[in-house]
Order: C-alpha cells, then sequence, then structure tokens
C-alpha cells in the first residue's frame, strides 16, 4: 500500500507540475503573439521595399505611402491590423494545443469499441483484463475507468457494505477522476470563443478609424485628387474587417470542432461510469 501511495502522489506532482506549465503557457501566448503581429505588420508588411515612398525614419509607426502590392497595403490599416494578426496568431497557437490535448484525450482506439472490451471482461468477471484494457486505451476515458476499476477491485472484496454501498463508491470514484479530467478538455476553449466575438469587433474598430482618416484627408484636398484618397482610404480600412471576420470565422469553426469531440468524450466517461456500477450490480449482488 506504501509503494502505491507514493506512486499516486509522484503522479500528483506531475499532474500539478504539467498544469502549471500549460497555464504559464496560456498566459504568455496572447501576447507573444500579438508582439509576433505586430513584428510581421511593421518589418514585413511594413518594409521599406514594399512602398514607393517609404518612411525611411522608421520609428514604432512609420508613415509609408503608395504601396507597391495589395498585400503592403494592409500596413496601410493602421495600428489595429498588427492587434488583428496577433489575434489570429493566437487562434492558430490553440488550434494547434486543443487539437493535441483532445487527440490524446480520445486515446490510442475507438471509445465505444474500448466499453464494449471493458464489459466483456467485467461479465466473465476478469477486473485484470479489463484493467489492462485501459492501459492499452489511455486518454481521459481510460483513465477515469482505471481509477473506477480499481475502486471496482476494491469493493469486490470488502464484505462490511451493502451492494448499494459499495456502487456508490464506485460511482462517487468515477466522478471524482472525471472532475480532474474534464476542465483539462475544456482548457483554452475560452480564448477561441473570445476571439471569435472580439475580432470582429476589432476589424470593425480599425476600419472605422480609416475611415475617419480618409474623411479627414478628403477635407484637406479637393477635385479628383480629394476621390482618389477616398476610395484608397476606404480600401485600406476593409483590411480591417477582413482580417476580423476571418479570424472570428476560423475561430468559431475550430470551437464548434473542438467542442463537439469533447462531448463525445464526456459521453463516452458517462458511459463508462454507468457501465461500471451497471456492472457491479449485476455480478455482486
Amino acid at each position: 500500500m506504501a509503494n502505491v501511495k507514493s506512486s499516486d502522489g509522484l503522479q500528483s506532482q506531475k499532474s500539478k507540475s504539467g498544469k502549471g506549465n500549460a497555464s504559464l503557457v496560456s498566459s504568455i501566448a496572447p501576447f507573444a503573439c500579438i508582439f509576433m503581429g505586430y513584428l510581421i505588420w511593421r518589418f514585413l508588411i511594413g518594409n521599406p521595399d514594399n512602398f514607393s515612398k517609404p518612411d525611411l525614419n522608421g520609428g514604432f509607426w512609420p508613415n509609408h505611402e503608395t504601396p507597391k502590392s495589395g498585400f503592403a497595403k494592409m500596413y496601410l490599416g493602421g495600428i489595429i491590423v498588427p492587434i488583428l494578426i496577433g489575434c489570429f496568431l493566437t487562434v492558430l497557437t490553440f488550434v494547434v494545443e486543443r487539437f493535441i490535448a483532445v487527440i490524446k484525450a480520445a486515446g490510442s482506439n475507438n471509445i465505444s469499441d474500448f466499453i464494449r472490451k471493458v464489459q466483456f471482461h467485467l461479465a466473465n468477471k476478469d477486473v485484470e483484463k479489463a484493467i489492462a484494457e485501459c492501459d492499452i486505451q489511455k486518454g481521459a476515458v481510460g483513465r477515469v475507468m482505471k481509477n473506477g476499476l480499481h475502486k471496482y477491485k476494491e469493493m469486490i472484496n470488502t464484505t462490511d457494505l451493502t451492494t448499494e454501498q459499495k456502487v456508490l463508491n464506485i460511482q462517487k470514484e468515477v466522478e471524482e477522476a472525471t472532475a480532474l479530467v474534464l476542465p483539462f478538455l475544456e482548457k483554452n476553449l475560452v480564448f477561441l470563443s473570445t476571439i471569435a466575438s472580439v475580432a470582429t469587433l476589432l476589424g470593425l474598430l480599425g476600419t472605422v478609424l480609416g475611415m475617419i482618416r480618409s474623411f479627414s484627408a478628403l477635407g484637406d484636398s479637393g477635385g479628383g485628387e480629394a476621390a482618389q484618397k477616398l476610395s484608397q482610404g476606404i480600401s485600406e480600412a476593409l483590411y480591417n474587417t477582413a482580417l476580423g471576420i476571418g479570424t472570428s470565422a476560423i475561430a468559431i469553426i475550430t470551437y464548434n470542432i473542438f467542442t463537439t469531440r469533447i462531448d463525445a468524450i464526456t459521453y463516452g466517461i458517462d458511459e463508462s461510469g454507468f457501465t461500471l456500477t451497471q456492472s457491479f450490480t449485476a455480478n455482486y449482488k
């Protein structure tokens, strides 16, 4: 028993360490992505070679004019552009992070097939083989099922409790294991849902600021030159809207994909708990 507790303590420490590292990454990643967005906007899109009239004085926001390509025109969208690029990079970062996490949580085999195998072994009263299936499956469902099976095995050898009490103990063990797993599955999805809403608003804000600049330039000019500046200003301002809507669309689509996958895993966890309690009730009345 001492060795088992020591192993559990080590696993708990590793789990806490992993959660701490994940939280650190979650805290740093958005700011790092926005900073990277500024670098892309300032030095890649805003490269002086991309403009016929570059501002060689440099600085935080050089006043480049006459872009040579549509890509360079994005620079003239203003200071909201690097924030939107940062939002897009943040979405990509957490899409990759959640994809890896959900793949691991799903386990190595089909969840329904795994549960059927466990049911078969439990029907034959072979708990050890059922636990071995959990070691093969891994993932969130495998971990919850394994915790429940250890309690299941313990309750078989317990004589001072009624069947109902034993079932409640198994159910409680499954619920506790589930409470530890679910936050990990849903972690960082808040970034995708938030950016899905905020990116569109930021795009509109950038467009409005660009329109303000355009109409200000219109008031300072006259004739055909004014119309030309107005059309250019509107075109540049709409880059903000395009970036905001595009980023928001990607965030919404990936958020829905991940929530669907997580719902399937959660259903598998619920089915695991039901399998254990029903099997114990049927086999050990």
